[in-house]
C-alpha cells in the first residue's frame, strides 16, 4: 500500500471514530534467535489479525543481552476501528507503551462505545481473575470460591429483576 493510499484510509477511519497509535512491545528470551521471529509472529499473525486493527507495521529491533538474557522491542503502528479496538489490544497484549497520533486534539465517545469498553474491562477482568483462581487456589479454596461467585451472582439477579418502584419505600 503506498503512503498516499494509506493516509487516505487513515484519514477516513479517523474521521469516523478510528484512532492511530503507535505500540510499543518487549520480549525477553534466552535464545537470541527466537526473539525476532516471536515479535514479527506476534504482530502479522496475532496483532493484525484481531478485530477492530484496519492494520498494522511495525519496526523489531536487534535484541540486545543483559544478564544472559536477551531482550527486543518492537514499535507497532496500527489503525483501530474504535476506541473499544485499541482498550481490547491494550488488554490483551500488554503493550509497554501507547502514543495516540490521531485523532491529535480530542475523541469523542458514543454512549454505546462507552458501554463495549466497560463490558470488554469487565469480561477481561473476569477472564484473568477466573484463571488466577483456577492456577492458584487449592481445590477447596476454590469450591469456595465458587460458592460465593454464585451467591453474588443471584444477587444481581435479584437486583436487576426488582422494579425501581419496589424499592421505594
Amino acid at each position: 500500500m503506498s503512503k498516499s493510499s494509506l493516509d487516505e484510509v487513515t484519514n477516513e477511519k479517523v474521521s469516523k471514530g478510528g484512532i492511530l497509535a503507535k505500540l510499543y512491545f518487549d520480549m525477553q528470551d534466552t535464545d537470541k534467535a527466537r526473539l525476532q521471529p516471536l515479535m514479527v509472529n506476534l504482530i502479522n499473525e496475532h496483532l493484525l489479525k484481531e478485530r477492530g486493527v484496519a492494520y498494522c507495521y511495525g519496526a523489531v529491533e536487534e535484541p540486545l543481552e543483559k544478564d544472559k538474557v536477551f531482550i527486543t522491542s518492537a514499535q507497532v503502528t496500527m489503525l483501530f476501528d474504535s476506541l473499544p479496538a485499541l482498550i481490547n489490544i491494550a488488554f490483551n497484549y500488554s503493550p509497554a507503551g501507547v502514543e495516540i497520533l490521531k485523532p491529535d486534539r480530542e475523541l469523542v465517545v458514543k454512549v454505546n462505545e462507552l458501554q463495549s469498553i466497560i463490558l470488554e474491562i469487565s469480561q477481561t477482568s473476569f477472564n484473568y481473575s477466573k484463571y488466577v483462581l483456577e492456577k492458584v487456589l487449592k481445590p477447596e479454596e476454590l469450591d469456595d470460591i465458587k460458592k460465593q461467585m454464585e451467591a453474588r451472582a443471584e444477587l444481581g439477579k435479584r437486583f436487576m429483576h426488582d422494579k425501581p418502584e419496589d424499592k421505594k419505600q
